[in-house]
């Protein structure tokens, strides 16, 4: 198997561990040991994996840190577990005074699912508050796995993660930003586009609200068109080399124009669900069919295989999955709640693959 292989695979089997899994112990032996192993590290050699390594904090002595990965002797990545119903933003301090007190330039705090990977890009020997790099195994992306194959003991190269750690840190920081800016233009952005000879007028609150919705718009649609290219270039590339000639017929008809634009909301589920679904079966198998009142990911292509629909609109947005021969609709605050309802999207899936 791949790198990649195992760990979809691994991520598989973490999902239906997580209900029988409750303590740190637990965490420790079923989910985050496998996953070194997988890295190619001997969990079970204390001169490459050691437990409870010492890491003593000024006169406190006897801290000790649940896991140090050694190279050549020294230690190169301090591991702080947590349970896996821990919510790792309340832990980071303590992997952080470990950090200080050792020579190990990366700290990785996880919850056996979660796990956050650290160092010190703004303040030497001092860990950075902010990861460098974070990975759901659960919602695991394509660019993640090639940084986390950079973490295997096969290819471990302290200088050259340290070299990239920053520019993944603030990439992630980018784009998050761009994330808010796309769904909620700040008054900044706003008045970024106003003063590019749109409004000549003093640009006062009232105006900016008033433009506020328009720059959303124009954002999307100018994401959508940029989507909706790729697609007719990829569709054009494949004709053109299709041996397939029209016929007359055909060629004498002409189809309506659709009023269908999908968004790149809409997008942004279909890529959500299928990063879901994806532990179970081929990504390729999961697709989309695009309606003017709803937005439906479905199986194999076939519309009567539909695993939910979204509904997106002005005052509200929501997505109905169909549990028990009856359709259930769950309200979406914002498109990453879907992440909550994995359980019922892979319930689904096992339905419709009986």
């Amino acid at each position: 198997m791949t790198f990649e292989e195992q760990i979809r695979s691994f991520a598989t089997r973490a999902r239906k561990l997580q209900e029988s899994v409750s303590t740190e112990e637990a965490t420790k032996t079923s989910l985050i040991m496998p996953f070194f192993q997988i890295l190619g590290y001997d969990v079970f050699n204390p001169e490459e994996f050691i437990p409870e390594f010492t890491a003593d904090v000024g006169i406190k002595k006897g801290e000790k840190v649940d896991y140090a990965i050694l190279i050549n002797g020294e230690p190169v990545i301090l591991v702080e577990c947590k349970s896996i119903n821990e919510d790792l933003k309340k832990h980071g301090s303590q992997l952080f005074r470990y950090f200080a007190t050792t020579q190990s330039k990366f700290g990785i705090l996880t919850n056996g699912i979660i796990y956050r990977f650290y160092t010190d890009i703004d303040e030497s020997n001092k860990m950075d508050k902010a990861p460098f790099l974070e990975i759901n195994l659960l919602n695991i992306k394509d660019y993640q796995l090639i940084e986390l194959q950079k973490f295997t003991k096969e290819n471990f190269d302290k200088t050259a993660i340290f070299d990239i750690a920053a520019d993944l840190k603030y990439m992630n920081q980018i784009r998050e930003i761009v994330k808010d800016e796309i769904s909620n233009p700040s008054d900044d952005l706003v008045r970024l586009f106003l003063n590019r000879d749109i409004y000549t007028g003093v640009k006062t609150q009232s105006v900016v609200e008033r433009y506020q919705p328009l720059v959303k718009r124009a954002i999307s649609l100018v994401i959508t068109e940029m989507i909706n290219d790729r697609l007719k270039s990829a569709i054009s590339s494949s004709e053109d080399s299709a041996e397939d000639v029209p016929s007359a017929e055909s060629a004498e008809k002409t189809e309506p124009v659709s009023k269908i634009i999908t968004t790149p909301e809409e997008l942004s589920c279909f890529y959500i669900v299928k990063a879901i679904l994806r532990t179970k079966l081929d990504s390729c198998r999961i697709t989309y069919s695009d309606k003017e009142t709803y937005f439906a990911i479905n199986l194999d292509n076939k519309t009567t295989k539909w695993i939910c629909r979204i509904y997106i609109k002005d005052k509200a947005q929501y997505i109905v999955i169909k549990e028990n021969n009856r359709s259930v609709r769950y309200d979406l605050k914002t498109i990453d709640d879907i992440y909550q309802l994995s359980t019922q999207l892979l319930t689904r899936l096992d339905e419709l693959m009986k």
